[in-house]
């Protein structure tokens, strides 16, 4: 029978073999079966035309865990971490706040999955609920020293108070640090 440190060494010996994906243009995809179904069934990407279209977020985090390795169709080569979050922030100025946000939440046990409307950028399942329940929290991320309107938090928080959700903040700090503060409509009568 292996003691427990000889089963540990083993598992850190095992070797990760990065899932290939392309990219073309900014849309990066997965096209292997295996890739596919190991990602999606863990709430990854959205599968369109037999491949799985990841987001930039899920390419970069699953990137930087050495998951999947990342080809630039145009030139064949390899994309590294710096190149593809360049090519990111020529779309979305906000890729890295966004990334940061993503990687906090992944790095805690959720999956997250793209937000909808009024700056949510994320919708998270609890631990364990993701394909059986919908998201019971939405996420709206902010940067400390940008400033947000009053009205602009009170629209979105009418609008998740709506959908039955929690609206959280994911605020940010200078030093990439991520605060999360649960924001609920307050009724004076």
């Amino acid at each position: 029978m292996l003691e427990k440190s000889e089963v540990e060494a083993e598992k850190s010996q095992e070797v990760i073999v990065p899932v290939g994906a392309s990219l073309k243009e900014t849309v990066v995809t997965v096209s292997s079966p295996e890739g596919i179904e190991e990602f999606s069934s863990k709430g990854y990407g959205v599968t369109e035309d037999d491949k799985l279209r990841l987001t930039f977020y899920e390419t970069l985090f699953l990137l930087g865990k050495g998951a999947i390795e990342v080809t630039d169709e145009e030139t064949g080569k390899k994309m590294a971490f710096q190149n593809l979050l360049k090519r990111f922030q020529s779309v979305d100025k906000d890729a890295w706040v966004r990334y940061l946000i993503y990687r906090d939440l992944r790095s805690r046990g959720y999956v997250a999955r793209e937000g909808f409307g009024l700056g949510i950028d994320f919708r998270v399942y609890e631990r364990g609920d993701y394909g059986r329940e919908t998201a019971k929290h939405l996420i709206f991320g902010i940067q400390e020293g940008q400033p947000v309107s009053v009205e602009t938090l009170a629209r979105t928080q009418r609008y998740v108070q709506n959908l039955k959700k929690n609206l959280i903040l994911a605020v940010i700090n200078r030093r990439g640090e991520i605060v999360y503060y649960s924001l609920s409509q307050l009724n004076l009568k």
